[in-house]
């Protein structure tokens, strides 16, 4: 049986202690994985001249041991890590037995995470604890010589090994192969300890991460959920962002040459992409999905048309009436009937036309609404029966008769007016532009400032603080006449400006917004052009969105097929602004 070679009694020189402590204070700076990992892994080897070392992971939840790093200097092997083929071919190691599920103990490396144990084999050949078939048969095909093992588990400060730390083939200075000497040995263990703590420092954080991602995710997912139209909204703004801010950091020869994102830029970038919008989570769902300017819960264009029904057949009966009495002669009766009808459609659709908001209204139409408000028509029905405890409340002591003859045909009520907003007939439909009232629209664009009070309550460490920067700036534009703080673009980040140019993007190519007709590519294109060349969005971010690709890249991945037409960006470009 091949000689376990045991540690004990073995003392460290000053220059080996200070070597440790230099490495431990390396480790403990490096917030990125991938290089702590490889710098154990080498460190390691450099203390003991090994050929070749592995790291292990403990997958938990699995019970395995994973292949995270792997080294051989005289195969020419470098996996994992920050090498060039991250990707491990080899199969994870599992600690118990799947069919029987007892502990593992013919493998070296399990042996150790499961005893917690350091393993020092002197010669893979000549020992029958564990089974080095595997190992021999890897020898055979590739002409290689396994023979010392130092296998050393890593063990966090609650106790559990996390990592296991496998070194094979010490060399002594002529390059000969050798066992891992006790002196050897101890050095390895003290750097396993320090390696511990860093990994399980770095797994904590990544841990942490995971957790502060997924609850924001969450938030994010809530809010696209909270209504039946805003899509994905909060789950493709990062998408989009993430690969302009990509194509942004690319640009090494145009307007974003000096432009670089750190981890913790990108980390930042990344979670206000998915806040951007969190403020909406306070935003009542009939102003965020307004389609028409009647809308509350249900859109109130329908009573408007029970109340021109009632004039349709107050008129008919009218007409009939007066046939039956012989009063006039029946054609004029009739044109006069016809006449009403018609000029009653008219203004029905006309009032149609205002609610739904497509385009713009004149100071003339208003007046119309005004006037066809005063039309009247015959109520025999109580409007206080049926209604909840809060509407009475509103109505307080103005209760309406029972019966009234005359009805204004569109009303503006006390009672509409509640909550923060006027629910008033006549004051929605005279919205000028689009479906919002003054007050609706201050609520929207409120949600910025939501979202910055909220993150800025969330305690974001020194290192991603940006957060709340680049979260804030999506409704800024670059001439100062955005909101919330009316900043320019040399007063935002480019990252901010670049949640800006996404956000309308997707918007824009959404096709699930009750409020707007689907646009073709063309049409998003043309439409963030003018944008760009009024100051709403940044020109360079702009151009370098067609430029890059990243507009036809998102577009065939997310948006519908009816959607993407060819065309030539060129026309579209913005030329000659000034920074």
């Amino acid at each position: 049986m091949a000689e376990i070679i045991s540690s004990e009694s073995v003392t460290l020189t000053a220059a080996e202690l200070n070597r440790l402590f230099q490495i431990g204070i390396d480790m403990s700076a490096e917030q990125d994985t991938d290089v702590l990992l490889e710098k154990i892994l080498t460190a390691a080897r450099e203390f003991t001249n090994a050929e070749g070392g592995t790291l292990y992971l403990k997958d938990g939840e699995h019970n395995r041991l994973i292949f995270s790093i792997v080294q051989n200097d005289k195969l020419g092997v470098k996996m994992g890590g920050t090498a060039e083929k991250k990707e491990i071919p080899f199969p994870p190691l599992y600690l118990y037995h799947p069919d029987t599920g007892e502990p593992n103990m013919s493998n070296i490396a399990t042996y150790a995470a499961l005893t917690e144990e350091v393993v020092n084999v002197k010669d893979a050949y000549d020992t029958e604890k564990f089974d080095f078939s595997g190992t021999k048969k890897f020898d055979e095909k590739s002409g290689y010589r396994s023979m010392s093992f130092l296998t050393v588990p890593l063990k966090s400060r609650s106790g559990p090994v996390i990592a296991v730390l496998q070194l094979i083939n010490a060399r002594s200075p002529e390059g000969e192969t050798i066992p891992f000497l006790p002196s050897v040995q101890k050095l390895v263990e003290a750097l396993a300890s320090q390696a511990a703590v860093a990994v399980d420092n770095s797994q904590l954080l990544k841990s942490q991460r995971n957790v502060l991602e997924s609850f924001l995710e969450i938030i994010a997912r809530a809010i696209d959920e909270k209504s039946p139209y805003s899509g994905a909204h909060c789950q493709r703004v990062p998408v989009i962002a993430r690969m302009l801010a990509m194509a942004a950091v690319m640009d090494s020869e145009g307007a974003f040459g000096d432009f670089e994102l750190t981890d913790n830029d990108w980390y930042a970038f990344h979670l206000a992409s998915w806040l951007h919008d969190s403020g909406k989570v306070v935003t009542p769902e009939y102003v965020l999905d307004k389609a028409t300017k009647l809308e509350c819960i249900t859109n109130r264009i329908h009573e408007i048309r029970a109340r021109f029904e009632i004039l349709w057949r107050d008129a008919h009966i009218d007409y009939l009436k007066k046939r039956l009495a012989g009063v006039g002669d029946q054609k004029d009766l009739l044109a006069e009937f016809n006449a009403k009808i018609k000029k009653l459609e008219d203004d029905f659709a006309f009032l149609a036309e205002s609610n739904v908001g497509y385009t713009g209204l004149a100071e003339d139409d208003i007046g119309r609404i005004q006037k066809i408000a005063q039309k009247t028509y015959y109520r025999h029905f109580d409007k206080t029966l049926g209604l909840s405890w809060d509407e009475k409340r509103r109505l307080g002591d103005r209760l309406p008769p029972k019966t009234n003859p005359k009805e204004p045909l569109l009303e503006d009520r006390p009672d509409h007016i509640f909550g923060g907003y006027n629910r008033g007939e006549i004051h929605n439909l005279s919205v000028i532009q689009g479906t919002l009232t003054a007050e609706e629209a201050k609520v929207i664009n409120a949600h910025v400032d939501k979202t910055i009070e909220m993150l800025q309550s969330i305690p974001f460490p020194e290192s991603i603080k940006n957060v709340v920067e680049y979260a804030a700036c999506h409704h800024e534009h670059m001439d100062g006449t955005g909101f919330p703080n009316h900043l320019k673009r040399d007063q935002m980040s480019v990252p901010a400006r670049i949640l800006g140019v996404a956000d309308v993007f997707e918007a824009l190519s959404s096709t699930d917004r009750p409020y707007k007709k689907i646009k073709t590519l063309s049409q998003i294109v043309a439409i963030m052009s003018d944008m760009a060349k009024s100051g709403h969005l940044d020109p360079d971010l702009f151009n370098l969105l067609l430029t890059s690709g990243v507009y036809r890249e998102y577009a065939d991945e997310y948006m519908k097929p009816e959607q993407i037409d060819d065309f030539d960006v060129e026309p579209y470009l913005v030329h000659g602004t000034d920074d």
